[in-house]
């Protein structure tokens, strides 16, 4: 496996040459953040990235994400311009040689939490999702934010477009308009070696009365077989996923990393505080409810070659930052799954 770390660009606080210094550490993931959602990306601002990437010694080896026009999913007649656009972008991102794209395809809103700096018992702080305090929420308020959130929307613009949801489209029709995406793009990657992984929704249940299909082992089968393709994969959350105490995540990492449809891994620990809620945790499989070695045995198990990243982190040591993003407790989460997997290889090696 290659581990990677996301990096904001210009505007995220931690320089590229503090992560270079993580052991282990080869790629970056990372975006072009100041193209409106929906307009292509031009291959000089790619490459310039990439660049940018290269001289401090890491490659650029996911771009996370390219984000969806909410017209796309919502299966208006302007998503063809829309749809035009994001080939470009993924012909000039197989120009550079990018090799993965993560996307998502959730209506409106992406990851969602409750609290950004919810403190554990160590003091440390991190992100949780309570479903009661979800519950009365109001997201046209404007009391949400979250980092990777499209906030170019006015209240009364949000209002409008959660209204067009839940009049005009439920789970079947954004299976619909996933579809029409999937295969207007696909044979674009195909064509320029670009695989495309798509990201689970964050948590995978409808929020705020809007739907979500990517949450569970037969949505994902369903997903995939959208477009029989390499090209069209997954990005494997062990976060999302994983939230659903009914999903089992290291068996569907095996289930869809044999049928070669995993192109990218999201690492992170989780703790259950019930059927809908849970807090993030240290990447340390007792801090958490998930098993974070027997997602490690698994990628070793399928030969996993690809890039994963440790995701969002608590915030320690008196780090101020982006909420789930900062320097400390993700370099330590790196360091984990690294001395995990070569705890694994040694292990397989000693017993042949």
């Amino acid at each position: 496996m290659e581990m990677t770390f996301r990096w904001f660009g210009k505007d995220d606080p931690i320089p590229l040459e503090y992560i270079r210094q993580i052991p282990g550490m080869k790629g970056i993931v990372s975006a072009i953040y100041d193209v409106p959602v929906g307009e292509a990306w031009q291959l000089e601002k790619i490459l310039d990235l990439k660049n940018k990437v290269e001289t401090a010694g890491l490659k650029l080896s996911v771009i996370e994400s390219v984000p969806v026009h909410e017209d796309i999913k919502l299966g208006k007649p302007t998503r063809d311009k829309y749809i035009e656009n994001y080939q470009k972008t993924i012909r000039n991102l197989g120009k550079a040689r990018i090799p993965v794209v993560c996307y998502n395809f959730m209506p409106v809103f992406d990851w969602t939490r409750s609290q950004l700096d919810y403190r554990l018992p160590d003091g440390s702080t991190a992100l949780i999702f309570e479903d009661e305090v979800i519950q009365q929420m109001d997201p046209i308020s404007g009391e949400l934010s979250l980092p990777g959130w499209d906030t170019s929307y006015s209240k009364d613009e949000m209002k409008d477009l959660i209204k067009e949801y839940k009049n005009n489209v439920n789970e079947e029709k954004l299976w619909e308009n996933l579809e029409y995406f999937i295969k207007s793009i696909i044979p674009v990657a195909e064509e320029v070696n670009v695989k495309m992984a798509i990201h689970p929704d964050d948590p995978p249940w409808s929020i705020f009365g809007l739907p979500r299909i990517i949450t569970n082992k037969e949505n994902l089968e369903r997903f995939i077989s959208l477009y029989d393709s390499p090209f069209n994969g997954l990005t494997m959350c062990s976060g999302s996923l994983g939230a659903d105490p009914n999903n089992d995540f290291p068996e569907m990492l095996r289930y869809f990393g044999k049928k070669g449809r995993v192109h990218f891994v999201h690492a992170r620990n989780i703790k259950h505080l019930g059927a809908k809620s849970f807090q993030e945790s240290a990447h340390l499989s007792s801090e958490g409810s998930l098993d974070m070695y027997e997602i490690i045995r698994v990628l070793h198990d399928i030969d996993y070659t690809g890039p994963i990243r440790p995701d969002h982190g608590r915030m320690i040591w008196g780090e101020q930052g982006r909420p789930g993003y900062g320097l400390y407790d993700r370099a330590l989460g790196a360091a984990y799954l690294n001395g995990l997997w070569e705890a694994e290889e040694k292990n397989r090696k000693r017993k042949n």
